[in-house]
Formats: C-alpha cells, structure tokens, sequence
C-alpha cells in the first residue's frame, strides 16, 4: 500500500493518519470544516480495497438519513463500481432492523408498529381519557416530554411536584399498554429494546458483534445515553471502533445528547487513539480567529487550532443596528449589494426573530427559502390566529371556519362539523350559515349544541368589537376569549414557549402595521401576510437562506449573517445561571459563525419589543470576548451602551425614543425634516418628506419613497436619518 492508493492520495496528513488506524478504539476530532465525511467514507474504502475487508462487515451510523446517504454516494464513488454492501443508516434505522431480525429473542412480533409523534400524541389522549385525566389540566405533548425524558434517562420520576410525578407515572403505565395492545414502539424504545436485548441476551450480542467488526459513529458528540450503550455493545466484541465529531458542535443537549461521551471517549476505551483535523477547507482565516476566539472561552472542550486552507476573504463586521428594524434593513441592503456573492444565510436564535427579515427580503424582491422549518406567516399558532382574523373578517370563509372551529378543542368533534357541512351543501350556503341553520333549529344533540353555540356567540362577539378596537388590540382579545394563549401556556414546554413567542411577534407585526400605515384596516394586515408567505415561486438556487442556529449545523454558505447578539437571544435567556447551558450557547454561536466561507457579519439591536415591551438591549457576552481588532464595525456608536445584565427590564413606556444619528453622526433636528428634504428609513429606504402634521412628540410625517409609496410616519418612531 502507498500514497498513491486512491483512497489515500488526495488526504492531507492528519487525515491520512486517522485514515490508517483501523484498529481498536478511535477518536477522530473533526473541526469545523474540516473534511469528516471525507474521512469516513475514504476510510471505509481502506478497508474494503486495501485491507481486504469486506464491504458487509462494516456498520456506519449516524444520526440523518441525508448524511447516511452522503456517505454512501461518496463511499460507491471511491469504491468504483464494486459493490458497497455496509450498513450506513441512522441510529434509530439501524435497531429498526435488528429488531425485526431478532423479533423473536427481543419478545417482539417482527411486523411490530412505529408510533410516530402524532401517534405517541394520540396514545397519550386515550391514556389521559381511560385514567378520567382532563387535556387542560395535563397537556398530552408536555406528558409525552416528560415520559421520553423518563424513559431515556433510566431513572424514576424527576419531577418536583411528588403530584405530578405521580401521574406522569399513571399516564406512563397506561401509555405502555395502549402501544403494547398496538404491538407498536415508539422512537425512544427502538432504542431501549434495542440496547436491552444487546445487554440481556449475549448469544445475540456476539453475533451482531461479529457480523460488524469495524463501526463507525459519525456527529459522536451528538449521541445519548442510550445511543452511547448501543454502540459500547455493538464494538464490545471486537473493539474496532471509531467516532468522529466535534465537542464544539455539540448543540443539542436539549436532545438528550451528552457531550461527556466525546469528552471521556479516552477514559471509557482505554488505549483510544486521538486525531485532530484542524485544517478547515471552508471559512477564510479571519473567520476561524473569531470563532476559536469565542469558543476557546469554554472549559469543556478537548481543543484544536483551526488554519484555513483558503485564500482570501473579508474582516468580520459587526454592526450595532438602532433597533430590530435597522437591523434587518441593513442585512438586506448588504445582501441586495452583494448578490454576486454566492449564497447568504440569516442565522436566528429564535424562529420569533424571522419575521422583519422576511418581510424585509420580500420587500427589496429578494427570492429566500426558510429552512429547517416554515416561514414566520406559515407557522401553526400563526396562522391558527389570522384564520381567527380571516373568519371575523369573513364568517363565510369555508377554509377558515374548518381551521379553527375546534381550535383549541372546545367540545366540537367531526361528526358535528360533518353534520354542519351536510347542512351546508343542502341549502347551498357556506358551514357558518349551516351551522347558524342547524342552531336555529337545535337540529343537533344538546351536548353539540351548547359548544356551537358559545363558538357562535364568540365569533359575533370579536366581529363586534373589530370595529371598534385596533388590530393589536383585537388580536390580544382573540387569545384571551380562546383561551389559545393560556392552552400554550398550560403545556409548559419548550415548544409552547416558542409559540408564545411567535405570537408575541404576531402582535408586534400588527402593531407596526398600524403605526406605518395610513389606514391600516383588517383585511389590509392580511393580504400583507399573505403576501408574505407566499414562497411557491422560488427556485432550487435561491440566494437567501433564512434558518435557526441549531437548523444550520452541517451546512455552509458565502455570507453568513448572525443576528440578534444580544444578552436574553443569544446567549438566550434561560441560559444564564447555568455554567453548561452558558458553554453550549457559545458553542451554538461557534456553529453559526463557522457556516462562514469568506463573509461573516455580526449584529445587534439597542433596543428591541419583547412581549409587546420595547426594552433597551445590551450587546452579547459573545461580542466581547473576541478581540476588538478582529472586527470591523459600523452603526451606532459604541461603548454608549451599558455593561451587560439580563434582558434590561426598561420598558419604552411614553418616553420618546432616541432618533438616530444621521450623517456625521449627529442627529437630525426635527426642524429640519421640512417638506423636500431626503431621509433615510431603516426599513423603506430612501425618501422625500412632502408634509408635516403635528408637533413635538405629536409630529406626524408623510414621506414618499419611491419602493413602497407614500408612508404616513410618527417622527419619533420613525428612526430617520438625513439622506
């Protein structure tokens, strides 16, 4: 064997060696960028054309099926034409099949059900119903949570509350049988029975230990505590195990995964080798400083030194924006400037932060995609709330009326929304006339009438009060008379706290609707939203990706924009006061930043609405530990700002809010913002002011811009500058 094999000429050394050492225990650090799929797959071609191994005998996991297939499509390419006969699946993939093969010893019939989400959900209601348990006092997705949580840490109940661990173990008994009668798993126990059957039955240990006697893990970092028993069994046998990841990467211990399993790989192998791949063939020079900067701040970590191998590639600029708005106007107006740069990526802390920098996009006719999830106006609880909005509007509305009829529950099943559109198909009218026809002749059961009937007498309600109330305010009154809000709340999970939270902007995209518009009116808000969303007509080849940090692990991009720096989003705020949670945020913001190939911006709001409350904001903890000549910076002036504390509780209340500097740095004079002079909007551009109304904290605005017509501002808000 030379370096002239074809699986070992186009590597450089470090990845050479981690390449060579096929035998025992691994330990391969991959830095960001720095060619780990490449590493295993050209490991796995060692193995089969220069060691002889055969293809069957190798088993390659991981934790998607688009990285499972990655690997695959490269490993045939190496292999060139000889057949590829290794296991490369996922996790839960992978004991999917060995289940089914070993069904019998696992006690398992092999054509046993998988309950997917939706179904684990259902599973959980019927428990919840035999047990005489209500929806609305337990959640079923917080139940589910706590019920995964419980089932993969191994442990009894850790809850608090002795009441609530008490029924999350009732409603977990009762979940057991219903999936049991089912002969169904759920995804938590492909794994368990999996890691089970491997620790109680050694004859079944030692055969699929001998059938795969070269594994490998790919993203270790990313494993849980069952995960990490499955693999320990699997390479018990033989040994020959190799992992690779990035204790840097690791973001999702929200997950389950354990980042100790990276960090004690030598403690729990004895005799493990350990490569570092510190040469990155993704992000300029200037980028990597940053980042290892930042992420060197961190106690847990093994450690690398990332060189680029590229040339090239700009400073890293960090922009200090006025507020939210200015924030996304300056994103998309270095977008729109730099369009001949490749892909550009907007990297979000939260899925809330998306809206401005959607509609922004939309505005300056920017195609973009959102990834790793739907776009702001497309979202769920959102879209549950402008359906609300659509049947006030219009309770003709057939599309609206079925969306939201029953949402949240109210009593309202589909046999009684069947009855209602038999009803209304026989008089030739729309369900909320079929409805109103069937209470007007209590042509339905009492027990359906009464939920229709408080349904009705709602609706009415907010149609009556839509004409005398605001947008925001109307919005505030259909969670309150719902009780959608308080459902959110009730379920206490991660997820529902995001929901609030995009409601939260829902009611800050309704408010800045009415402060821009002229005559801002229902039926104007929503053809906005609809407009918004409407992503049909965008190409494979988009130039914007709009996406979460934890969304944009594993992908690469020309520019990158992380935004929303800031102490409370990024690091959010339920990190603070947590040593570990404090070190993944950083990490997550090492991800974010090492997206980058040549352009990474940086940028933070000084003030930004939280929950309806403009509240004065303070840079991230992040920002200041990267040395100051790493970056290049623009916007407000710095240092004006004070030293950082949890989200500062300053609300704007009626205190007049700062007008930003305009050129030179000074701000310009109320005075001189006379009809005929050129200013400059954060969000709208460039513009003429044609008329003043009003003063002092009072004066009023119209100013013309020639992207969006004629806006009607309030100059104190309007965050004007002297063009």
């Amino acid at each position: 064997m030379t370096d002239t094999s074809p699986t070992l000429s186009s590597l450089n050394p470090r990845q050479r060696e981690a390449v060579l050492a096929v035998e025992g225990p691994v330990l391969i650090l991959a830095g960001a960028g720095s060619g780990k799929t490449r590493v295993i797959t050209h490991r796995i071609a060692h193995l089969v054309l220069d060691r002889g191994v055969p293809s069957e005998s190798i088993l390659a996991v991981t934790f998607t099926n688009k990285a499972a297939e990655e690997m695959r499509s490269r490993a045939e390419t190496l292999l060139a034409g000889r057949p590829l006969r290794s296991w490369m699946s996922t996790f839960h993939s992978f004991c999917v099949r060995l289940l089914r093969r070993e069904a019998a010893a696992a006690g398992l019939s092999p054509r046993f059900l998988i309950y997917d989400e939706a179904d684990q959900l259902a599973a959980v209601r019927d428990a919840l119903r035999a047990l005489d348990l209500s929806e609305k006092l337990h959640p079923p997705r917080r139940l589910l949570s706590r019920i995964s949580a419980r089932k993969n840490s191994g442990r009894g109940d850790e809850e608090d509350d002795p009441s609530i661990a008490g029924i999350t173990a009732r409603v977990q008994a009762r979940y057991r049988e219903i999936l049991e009668a089912a002969g169904a798993l759920d995804f938590d126990d492909l794994l368990l029975r999996a890691v089970a059957l491997l620790e109680t039955d050694p004859a079944v240990r030692t055969a699929w230990g001998q059938r795969f006697p070269y594994l490998l893990v790919d993203e270790y970092q990313d494993t849980n505590g069952s995960q990490y028993k499955l693999v320990r069994l699997l390479a018990g046998a033989h040994g020959n195990l190799t992992v690779v990841g990035d204790e840097d990467q690791s973001i999702y211990s929200w997950r389950g995964a354990d980042i100790s399993n990276i960090l004690d790989f030598e403690h729990d192998f004895p005799g493990a080798r350990v490569y570092r791949l510190e040469e990155n063939y993704r992000s300029s020079q200037a980028i990597l400083d940053v980042a290892s900067a930042l992420v060197e701040r961190n106690v847990r970590r093994k450690g690398k030194l990332l060189r680029a191998v590229r040339d090239g590639g700009d400073p890293v600029r960090l922009h200090e924006a006025v507020d939210e708005y200015e924030e996304a106007a300056w994103v998309v107006g270095r977008i729109a400037a730099d369009r001949h740069d490749g892909r550009s990526a907007i990297l979000v802390r939260m899925n809330a932060q998306s809206r401005l920098f959607e509609e922004a996009l939309m505005r300056a006719r920017l195609p973009y995609l959102v990834l790793g999830g739907v776009g702001f106006y497309e979202r769920k609880e959102v879209k549950d709330l402008l359906f609300y909005l659509r049947l006030v509007s219009n309770p003709s509305d057939s599309v609206a009326f079925h969306r939201i009829v029953n949402v949240p529950p109210r009593g309202i099943g589909a046999r009684t929304v069947e009855a209602i559109d038999r009803a209304a198909v026989e008089r030739g009218t729309s369900p909320w006339e079929g409805m109103v026809a069937l209470l007007d002749d209590a042509a339905l059961p009492s027990r359906a009438l009464v939920p229709l009937r408080r349904f009705r007498e709602m609706v009415e309600g907010l149609r009556e009060e839509s004409a005398v109330r605001g947008l925001k305010p109307l919005l505030e009154r259909i969670l309150e008379v719902t009780g959608y809000a308080a459902t959110l709340a009730r379920e206490d999970t991660q997820e529902s706290q995001d929901r609030l939270e995009n409601l939260a902007e829902l009611l800050a995209a309704a408010a800045d609707y009415e402060a821009r518009e002229e005559t801002p009116v229902l039926t104007g808000f929503l053809d906005r939203a609809a407009l918004v969303s409407e992503t049909d007509q965008l190409r494979d080849d988009v130039p914007v990706l709009l996406m979460t940090l934890h969304s944009a692990k594993g992908l690469e991009f020309e520019s990158v924009f992380l935004v929303g720096l800031e102490e409370g989003l990024l690091p959010h705020s339920r990190s603070l006061g947590s040593p570990d949670a404090m070190e993944e945020e950083r990490r997550l913001c090492y991800v974010g930043m090492t997206r980058a190939m040549q352009h990474l911006h940086l940028s933070w709001a000084r003030s930004r609405q939280v929950f309806g409350q403009r509240r004065l904001s303070e840079p991230s903890r992040f920002l200041e530990e990267v040395p100051g000549e790493l970056l290049k910076r623009s916007g407000a002036g710095f240092g004006a700002t004070p030293r950082r504390g949890p989200w500062a509780d300053q609300s704007r209340g009626d205190r007049p809010r700062p007008v930003p500097a305009g050129p030179g740095g000074v701000a310009p004079d109320v005075g001189a913002l006379r009809p005929g002079v050129r200013v400059r909007h954060p969000l709208f551009g460039v513009g003429t002011v044609l008329r003043r109304e009003g003063a002092g904290e009072d004066l009023k605005l119209t100013v013309s811009f020639p992207a969006v017509g004629a806006k009607k501002l309030v100059a104190r808000f309007a965050g004007l500058e002297l063009a």
